[in-house]
């Protein structure tokens, strides 16, 4: 879909958004020259420029698109920063492993050869080329799952990248509002970082939302604690940077207070206990669960998660059949309350039972370290000595219990909420866009928000903000993927782009594999 710029007068206004444009859902090129703003041309743009843009753009150039006829708007340098961040503050750095599965492979969406396969061939000794495979083969039978280093990923990526000229559709800024245009298509307003122009409206056929989580999420007694006594540096949010926690606690011994269930807090207990391993810490670890699992759950044999000390276990953050098995399919074909309730059976605060974890935790109860909990925290005040004081709400109990320690690090995830984004948010209140049976974007298997359909133009979103559609993993490496694939797939059928079938997968995957661009 493409229009004539040349045809436009030239812009008048000051590049303002005036009440008028913000609050009128449907625009036309007129409106924008009278405000002062400059339209450029692009068929496809993507929202957010984190991993759901990078794997929307990968399989677009696979799919023939040209990079100049994308454009990813963005307040990010590349691609993988907010998830190198965020994987970084909450203690997997790159010389650790992730929580995804070897041929989950955001550079390549073959999937071969996974992560593993790569591992072992570039390994220097016969024990290094053996070790992954075997892994892989045995994985949770005689092995934990094999996952791939943080920093593996973030390489391959790069790579990747570079490849496909990803870093030329770049268009560097804050994303304001998508609003329609008249005749079809929509407009999406940029606030560039640099330049004179104080908005630029890209024109397209095409809108990929992809803006991951809003924020980090800050739970009530983080809040009111701070907002009462100022104090940011005894109680943190596992997402923010908090390295003055355990330098502190190195240094000196003291209790910290690890709120959560998940992979988070399995890979803070880690460090604090790495700490005291190599650095002779004196740390006593307090663990608060506000669901304490202590058997496995769940009403069919079939669907039952194993649990014990208050851990639920799962290999990954969802079942593996919901990526591409009977889960999957289930939940396509699921409408209203029984798509909500399959819901709820998959999602669910989980860890991997990793065997090393698990031994440093059985150490950790012997040695008196390490001790978890069943409750919620009331409310947190200041103690003596920079200690905090915290009333510990029993499940089930009228029961206070008083705790006292030195540092409290909550792990308890992400804000997913589509009205704390701007962009979101916006089209909610002025576009109409229909929100899911979990509050999310209601999109449809092809991930397209048939509510923002505009003549000839489609919206398409992919990523935590789809929670509650009909793929559960949307939010991991390989849902991201597969997303962008029945996006590409949609766009093939209206002659946007080429089908990726069966011999352009395997010419492409032989310009992946020689590095050459798609």
């Amino acid at each position: 879909m493409g229009y004539p710029f040349s045809a436009l007068s030239p812009p008048r206004g000051q590049g303002d958004l005036t009440p008028e444009l913000v609050n009128t859902s449907v625009w036309t090129e007129g409106m924008l020259t009278d405000a002062g703003i400059p339209i450029v041309d692009v068929p496809f743009v993507s929202i957010g420029g984190g991993m759901g843009s990078f794997a929307m753009v990968d399989c677009l150039r696979i799919a023939g698109v040209p990079a100049s006829n994308i454009r990813v708007l963005t307040t990010l340098d590349y691609p993988w920063e907010n998830y190198e961040y965020l994987t970084g503050v909450a203690q997997l750095p790159p010389e650790y492993r992730i929580r995804s599965d070897a041929s989950s492979t955001p550079d390549n969406i073959w999937g071969f050869p996974s992560y593993a396969v790569r591992s072992a061939f570039s390994a220097r000794t016969v024990r290094g080329f053996v070790a992954p495979l075997w892994n892989v083969l045995t994985e949770n039978v005689l092995t934990d799952y094999w996952t791939p280093l943080a920093g593996q990923v973030f390489a391959s990526l790069h790579r990747e990248a570079d490849r496909i000229g990803y870093w030329e559709t770049i268009a560097k800024g804050q994303a304001r509002m998508v609003r329609r245009r008249a005749g079809g298509g929509y407009f999406s307003i940029l606030t560039p970082h640099l330049g004179a122009t104080r908005r630029v409206a890209y024109r397209s056929g095409y809108v990929h939302l992809a803006v991951g989580y809003p924020r980090i999420r800050f739970l009530p007694d983080l809040r009111r604690f701070r907002e009462r006594y100022g104090d940011k540096y005894h109680f943190v949010n596992s997402y923010e940077p908090h390295e003055h926690v355990y330098t502190e606690l190195r240094n000196s011994p003291g209790t910290v207070l690890v709120r959560g269930g998940g992979i988070t807090a399995s890979a803070i207990l880690h460090r604090l206990i790495n700490d005291r391993d190599a650095h002779g810490a004196r740390t006593r670890i307090l663990h608060l669960m506000r669901t304490y699992v202590e058997s496995p759950r769940g009403d069919s044999p079939f669907m039952r998660r194993p649990g014990r000390d208050g851990w639920a276990h799962q290999g990954f953050n969802w079942p593996k059949a919901s990526w591409g098995g009977q889960l999957k399919v289930r939940l396509e074909r699921s409408e209203g309350e029984q798509r909500r309730e399959l819901w709820e059976t998959l999602k669910g605060t989980t860890t991997p039972r990793r065997k090393g974890w698990q031994q440093q935790l059985r150490r950790g109860r012997a040695e008196g370290f390490y001790r978890s909990l069943p409750g919620e925290i009331g409310h947190v005040e200041p103690g003596p000595d920079d200690t905090l004081v915290v009333f510990v709400q029993t499940p089930g109990s009228s029961e206070v219990q008083l705790l006292n320690v030195d540092f409290i690090i909550d792990s308890t995830g992400l804000v997913g909420d589509v009205m704390k984004h701007r962009v979101l948010a916006d089209l909610v209140r002025h576009s109409g866009l229909d929100r899911n049976l979990l509050g999310r974007l209601e999109v449809t298997p092809s991930f397209e928000v048939t509510s923002c359909r505009n003549g000839s133009g489609r919206m398409y979103a992919a990523g935590a903000a789809t929670e509650g559609a009909y793929y559960a993993p949307a939010d991991s490496l390989l849902g991201l993927q597969y997303a962008a694939l029945r996006v590409c797939d949609d766009l093939a059928r209206m002659g946007v782009c080429q089908r990726i079938g069966n011999r352009r997968s395997v010419s492409q995957w032989w310009k992946w594999a020689r590095n050459v661009a798609p």
